[in-house]
């Protein structure tokens, strides 16, 4: 069964290609492609996120207070109605990650969330998380907002299942058609040939990581991808509507 409450820490990291490529080479020392990669060189995660009409939740995220929240609808790959995605309560407070899913068909998701009515149980889902987020929807006023999409590796430590540590690339982006079963399609959140990694503890992390990070002269960024679309929606509004000024007033 696959892991529905998570509790870690996760620190973030963005750099080229070259970098990728020479800590990449160094970490299988210590860790392991997990189970997709070890069937291909690339999974694909796609995201619905959820937020109010005026982006309430995503704004007070970005004002980093110590508490913040948000829903989201996962899956991997492309999904089609039938297909068991998560939906998942994220939350972080004082630096910690708290995640919370229930697995359920696609069409339960969507009409979960639109209706705010759980849908009838079945053996796969789990009945307290979908009470959490059930709570959750009478909170606030949710739409789907965005869609992200992104290609993956990811790696296990061999001696530390609680460590993993992902590279996301090929980050992409819409704000419309937003139905999961639609296809990867977006604009890119990176430059061509960039990548997000994530480390992934429950504790701090080992010695020896601390160390290869400091040699590779790997530095934490704030780094969230809703956050950082978010941030170039409102940059190319702005851009708009000077041109249309400029337009209007020539």
């Amino acid at each position: 069964m696959a892991i529905e409450v998570f509790n870690r820490y996760e620190n973030k990291y963005v750099f080229d290609d070259a970098a990728y490529r020479k800590l990449y080479a160094e970490l299988l020392e210590y860790m392991e492609p997990d189970d997709h990669n070890k069937q291909h060189e690339f999974y694909s995660i796609t995201n619905l996120y959820y937020d109010t009409p005026h982006n309430s939740l995503i704004r007070n995220s970005l004002s980093k207070p110590k508490y913040k929240e948000k829903l989201r609808l996962r899956a991997y790959g492309v999904p089609n109605q039938d297909t068991k995605v998560y939906l998942e309560i994220k939350k972080k407070v004082f630096g910690l990650v708290n995640k919370r899913r229930t697995t359920l068909k696609l069409h339960e998701a969507y009409d979960f969330v639109r209706t705010g009515q759980p849908p009838e149980y079945r053996d796969y889902m789990n009945k307290q998380v979908i009470e959490e987020i059930k709570y959750f929807l009478t909170c606030y006023d949710l739409e789907p907002k965005v869609y992200l999409s992104y290609d993956r590796k990811a790696l296990f430590c061999k001696n530390n299942r609680d460590l993993r540590i992902t590279f996301d690339t090929n980050i992409r982006s819409r704000r419309c058609d937003l139905q999961m079963e639609h296809g990867t399609y977006g604009e890119l959140l990176l430059e061509p040939g960039q990548w997000l990694m994530e480390v992934k503890a429950e504790k701090t992390i080992p010695v020896w990581l601390s160390k290869m990070l400091s040699e590779h002269r790997m530095y934490r960024t704030s780094f969230s991808k809703y956050g950082n679309e978010y941030k170039k929606m409102i940059r190319n509004s702005q851009i708009e509507t000077t041109e249309s000024e400029r337009v209007l007033y020539a």
